[in-house]
């Protein structure tokens, strides 16, 4: 577990000293403020449930929204309470305001992968491509801000896309 840790760490701390450029940062920041709370998904899925057509894109979105939340937001993050990197990686420097909730799993990385693919089940595929890329920027994006361990996407990524799935199959 140690040895995950560290390889967590060394990930940070390198997208900080040789990704990060002063004229990217408000790029990443506005990627990563696209997925605070949801809401840019949940507005989406409303959207689409306005043309007959779309509509079970948008309930098997929020479908699988509300899973990706309740287990993600409701009960992993605090059974495993950990703590988020910018608060324990020496010389970690975040580019956003402070989080109010634990690291793991990513809530911002669940709720991207939960809500595109359920749209990419549902939509036509190159709606679906672009929604699996914009959830990957997110996901992406938690990491240069320095908000998220890689585990922490993972983590969010594997729930998303299980919430997804589940969304898509309660949406028939």
């Amino acid at each position: 577990m140690q040895t995950l840790l560290e390889i967590d760490q060394n990930i940070l701390l390198f997208i900080q000293e040789h990704i990060r450029q002063e004229w990217m940062n408000g790029f990443w920041t506005t990627i990563t403020h696209l997925g605070d709370g949801g809401m840019l998904w949940i507005a989406l899925a409303v959207i689409l449930l306005i043309p007959k057509k779309t509509r079970r894109a948008g309930i098997a979105a929020l479908i699988a929204l509300a899973l990706g939340a309740l287990v993600t937001n409701v009960a992993v993050k605090n059974i495993v309470e950990r703590i988020r990197p910018y608060e324990t990686v020496p010389g970690l420097i975040r580019l956003i305001g402070e989080q109010r909730d634990f690291s793991f799993p990513s809530g911002h990385t669940c709720a991207s992968f939960a809500a595109a693919s359920a749209f990419y089940r549902t939509l036509p595929r190159r709606w679906g491509i672009a929604f699996i890329v914009l959830a990957a920027l997110i996901a992406l994006s938690r990491l240069y801000v320095g908000v998220h361990y890689p585990t922490d996407v993972l983590g969010g990524l594997v729930i998303g896309l299980i919430a997804g799935w589940a969304g898509w199959k309660l949406s028939k």
